[in-house]
């Protein structure tokens, strides 16, 4: 079911002062000499205009208006907070895909591996699937131009494949036992993006929900994950919010009153423009008791934190992790006849006990970004005692538990970040995609044998990466510039198979075999299990 959007209008005084100000603001005629702006006569949103032209008119080299203008939007609204923002024409289709839930396509996944684009899966229900791409396909020509062996990067891929709605592309492909190539002609067609990105069961009574973002499919999504598990007598539950940057404020809502009785608070938004708003529980929801854990980190943010904020201050759930990114902000979008738009901040969210957990960013938008590393730097995220918030003031939930705003949200169980086998090794191939790499073309050739499981779990308990396996992977780490380090290898050598394992099951189950194998060293989630016991 589609969940109704944030959106809504700008105010009209801001409409007016951009619109008459940039757009037609030669209607006002100033008193300029040639090379000269008078800068007594000119001021407010008319200036703006006015330099615009003079721009224009004397800059040394030849410029696009318009692009001037783009880039003097983008100025002004940096300069008001870090998520206030202009949005171009030819970006804002792809940036409001993920949050819609699709985008136009030919509905693959894919990697790169050897200088080669080779299918990860076939979307379900996309164009793809159903002219019968299968995973494993390796893509030689698009259009009969070649895209093999010629250095070609993701951009450049989804450049050719991406397209309209009914447009057609032409995908010549490789496939393992097949001595021709294969050749498609694919429709374009909507591709869904989903927002669910694992649920299983981690024991006979835990269900785990991971969620990626807050999108208009998300609630559907997370509804039919919840039954799914219920099905499987599923009697407590785990959310998993790390590293979701939020989205919809409507869709964190929907998802809060799953959890919350009638009448509990989940959240007001309050600015100087717009009057309270309150968003309360409404007397739907299908797991108001049961134990509920949810996980957040640093990557968790506004949507995350509305979802998070309101469990903690109605007592609801236990927030497990480390502290969230602290963004406390409501943007609206309004978007122009040339097809561009604008998000402007028009609020802040406070969480039922009323404090709001947006960080500062008086210093600026470095400063503001900057602030997740010196988490780092500081310590914090091995050290709880090394935790700063900058709002003092103590708030009280209805149970007595003392919570704080001014940066986040603060986990009722810290967790710290698990540094254990870390290396320098280790980070270069998980941030090369050498592992990725390697995996992919093990279960690629592989495949049949792979497939001979008959589950995720069979695999999961049956197969193990030999030492023998990690050997290749580490040879050919090596002919891949990887230098090799037996010391930092040997201190990551758990982790590197466990990674192989989850990565190889990817291939075959996608995210179904994917995070089962990861949890097996995720100590947050470990923690959470170890809680709900």
């Amino acid at each position: 079911m589609n969940r109704p959007k944030f959106y809504v209008y700008l105010p009209i005084v801001f409409a007016l002062l951009l619109i008459l100000g940039i757009f037609i603001g030669s209607t006002f005629h100033l008193n300029r000499k040639e090379g000269s702006i008078d800068a007594e006569a000119v001021g407010g949103s008319s200036k703006i205009d006015e330099i615009l032209k003079f721009v224009a008119e004397q800059y040394v080299d030849t410029i696009k208006p318009n692009k001037l203008m783009d880039k003097t939007i983008v100025s002004l609204l940096q300069n008001l907070d870090p998520h206030s923002a202009y949005i171009s024409a030819d970006e804002l289709a792809e940036t409001n895909a993920p949050l819609q839930g699709n985008f136009e396509g030919i509905g693959i996944e894919f990697n790169i591996v050897n200088d080669t684009v080779c299918v990860v899966a076939a979307i379900p229900g996309g164009p793809s699937e159903k002219v019968g791409v299968k995973a494993g396909d390796k893509i030689v020509l698009v259009d009969g131009k070649k895209v093999a062996g010629i250095k070609i990067k993701n951009k450049d891929v989804m450049t050719k494949l991406k397209g309209k709605g009914g447009t057609k592309v032409k995908v010549s492909m490789l496939r393992r036992g097949k001595s021709q190539l294969l050749n498609f002609t694919i429709t374009r067609g909507i591709i869904p993006i989903y927002s669910i990105d694992a649920s299983y069961m981690v024991n006979p009574k835990t269900g785990y929900i991971k969620i990626a973002r807050f999108a208009e499919s998300t609630f559907k999504e997370y509804t039919e994950a919840f039954k799914k598990l219920q099905s499987k007598g599923m009697q407590q539950l785990i959310i998993d919010l790390r590293g979701n940057g939020g989205g919809y404020l409507n869709t964190a809502v929907s998802l809060a009153d799953e959890f919350l009785s009638d009448g509990k608070e989940i959240v007001y938004t309050l600015g100087r423009a717009r009057p309270r708003k309150d968003y309360k529980a409404t007397s739907a929801g299908d797991f108001e008791n049961g134990k509920l854990i949810v996980l957040i980190d640093d990557g968790s943010a506004s949507a995350s934190e509305i979802l998070s904020g309101a469990l903690q201050d109605n007592d609801r759930a236990t927030i497990v992790g480390r502290r969230s990114f602290g963004k406390g902000l409501v943007q609206e979008q309004s978007e122009f006849s040339d097809g561009s738009a604008i998000r402007l901040t028009i609020a802040r969210y406070y969480t039922p006990t009323g404090r709001c957990i947006q960080k500062s960013y008086a210093k600026g938008l470095d400063a503001y970004y900057e602030e997740e590393y010196k988490r780092y730097s500081s310590g914090e995220l091995e050290h709880a005692d090394s935790m700063k918030v900058t709002d003092t003031i103590k708030y009280r939930t209805p149970g007595g538990k003392i919570v704080h705003g001014g940066g986040g949200i603060t986990p009722d169980v810290f967790v710290p970040l698990d540094t254990a086998g870390n290396s320098h090794y280790l980070g270069e191939v998980l941030y090369s995609g050498i592992l990725n790499d390697f995996s992919f073309d093990y279960a690629d050739k592989n495949r049949a044998k792979l497939s001979a499981y008959a589950s995720p779990a069979q695999y999961s308990s049956s197969f193990e990466v030999s030492d023998e396996l990690l050997n290749e992977f580490i040879e050919y780490a090596t002919k891949n510039k990887i230098k090799r380090n037996e010391q930092q290898i040997k201190t990551s050598k758990a982790i590197l198979k466990n990674e192989i394992k989850a990565l190889i099951a990817r291939t075959i189950w996608n995210n179904d075999g994917y995070y089962p194998i990861l949890q097996e060293q995720d100590n947050v989630l470990k923690k959470a299990i170890e809680l709900l016991k």
